[in-house]
């Protein structure tokens, strides 16, 4: 994959969730003899040099050999997570993603890069849901989302109204491919006996 013609842009996978509906650490489960997380870092680290975690727990990670991160203000859940990820990365644009999508696919990420023209942030939009933690930012979006973490205000798309936001919906993504696997999150243990369903076929 032409990567050569892109704007450059950092890479922020937000590992501080709870986890509280699936009882463990979903990031270091382990898919087809891999921890989820590796499978993320596979997926994207070809796209970029500047690849980094965004965790209050730096020990858990050391052994998947890339920077870590605290949040800035902790406690901000995601929306805290973007406001590290921007602060702290190398570029202007950061593709923000959770720490629980497996099957991230790197052509949909180098699609959605392409349509960062005039916009601030671009989000998939898949039967009305905002993907906000599989989008890209900009750092203009910082003083937004302080003013939101001021306010104690942390739903993330509540601060879409005060920046340029390009939304690409599902007609878009499913010209690049048909199926929205890579969007594909875990929440519950019934979610990942799905997964390992899909990881089985491929």
């Amino acid at each position: 994959m032409d990567q050569s013609s892109i704007t450059p842009f950092s890479v922020a996978i937000l590992a501080g969730g709870q986890s509280r509906r699936m009882g463990q650490n979903k990031a270091l489960m382990r898919l087809g003899g891999m921890s989820i997380l590796q499978w993320e870092i596979n997926a994207v680290k070809g796209l970029t040099p500047d690849l980094f975690l965004v965790t209050n727990s730096p020990q858990i990670y050391t052994p998947f050999n890339i920077p870590t991160i605290p949040d800035v203000v902790p406690g901000k859940a995601a929306l805290g997570g973007i406001y590290t990820a921007l602060t702290y990365a190398k570029h202007n644009w950061v593709l923000v993603l959770a720490c629980d999508m497996p099957l991230l696919n790197p052509a949909i990420i180098t699609f959605l890069a392409q349509q960062r023209q005039e916009a601030d942030a671009v989000i998939p939009l898949v039967g009305n849901h905002p993907e906000t933690l599989h989008a890209f930012y900009h750092k203009r979006c910082i003083p937004a989302v302080q003013k939101r973490i001021s306010a104690n205000k942390l739903k993330v798309i509540d601060f879409f109204n005060e920046v340029q936001v390009r939304y690409v919906n599902k007609e878009a993504l499913q010209a690049i491919t048909p199926d929205f696997d890579y969007l594909i999150n875990l929440n519950t243990p019934a979610e990942f006996q799905r997964l390992e369903g899909i990881i089985a076929k491929k």
